[in-house]
């Protein structure tokens, strides 16, 4: 095997401090001028240990720039009825800018009803059709957090996408279809000839060879292997799974949708599960919070 030892760690944590910073000098700026700083509020179902998590880093992250939040926690009892009532509240709250509900939702919430009662301008996660429209039409929108966290982590990172292949392996609504849609654009930071790959998807292995950049978001464990990877190729790594984990305190282990040990000697630039996409996914709800309160896509 190839032991590349000049593989680039694409390091998302890093990344997504520094555009930390840049929203913390602008909530400044704000706060200074005696203007309302921006509020995003949390809604949280249950107790799934992830979403509780994902949920405490986004409190956390509120506080780190200066904004405004906060936490709405519902028993997993709460019935469909009872949680539209509430994301009602939040549309028509004028001190809120924007709010998410944390996927998953219990199995007798259907997310899609939830997804479209939230109004379009405080729809900071960007899963409404509305922002999804906007952004497939591209128009200004808020567009969602990972897909956008990804195309801003390569920026960054100075990869270059214009005219590259990108193969793109799973095309959920929330991550695979729209950063498919992103790297197609007709944009500096994209210009990808994207092939969007899925459980149907034949030759898959051969199609991930001809890849300059893969983005794996099929989330099943370790599901992109060496074969299946071209040396130099850059990869992207969106899944993150527990796995239960013995050694650890938690009890589990996050693993990513790529096999990093066997993928890693080979690729030019690979993210870490931890520390890769996963920050970038709030720092980029952060920035969208900020759009959503200077009323910067819809007017306000």
């Amino acid at each position: 095997m190839n032991h590349n030892l000049s593989v680039t760690l694409i390091d998302g944590k890093q990344t997504a401090e520094d555009i930390k910073v840049e929203i913390a000098a602008e909530v400044a700026i704000i706060r200074a001028a005696g203007r309302k700083v921006p509020h995003l509020a949390a809604v949280l179902v249950g107790h799934d240990g992830g979403s509780e998590t994902y949920v405490r880093n986004k409190v956390l992250a509120c506080e780190r720039v200066g904004f405004q939040s906060t936490l709405l926690r519902y028993e997993d009892d709460i019935t469909e009825a009872e949680l539209l009532v509430k994301v009602d509240e939040l549309n028509h709250d004028p001190e809120i800018d924007g709010f998410i509900v944390q996927l998953p939702l219990p199995a007798h919430i259907n997310p899609d009803k939830v997804i479209e009662a939230i109004r379009p301008e405080k729809d900071v996660d960007g899963f409404h059709p509305m922002n999804l429209g906007r952004m497939v039409a591209g128009l200004p929108a808020l567009l969602p957090a990972t897909p956008s966290g990804i195309v801003e982590l390569l920026s960054r990172q100075g990869i270059k996408t214009s005219g590259k292949h990108c193969v793109v392996i799973g095309r959920s609504n929330i991550v695979g279809t729209p950063v498919s849609i992103l790297l197609a654009k007709n944009l500096e930071t994209a210009n990808c000839t994207v092939t969007l790959c899925h459980s149907r998807t034949q030759n898959l292995a051969e199609i991930c060879r001809t890849a300059d950049i893969i983005v794996a978001a099929i989330g099943r464990p370790e599901f992109v292997t060496a074969d299946m990877v071209r040396p130099g190729a850059v990869v992207i790594d969106v899944g993150t799974t527990r796995v239960a984990d013995t050694t650890k305190k938690s009890g589990f282990s996050l693993k990513g949708d790529v096999n990093f040990a066997e993928v890693a000697p080979l690729a030019s630039a690979i993210t870490p599960v931890p520390g890769g996409v996963g920050p970038m996914t709030i720092a980029m709800l952060l920035l969208n919070t900020l759009r959503a309160a200077k009323g910067e896509v819809y007017s306000r």
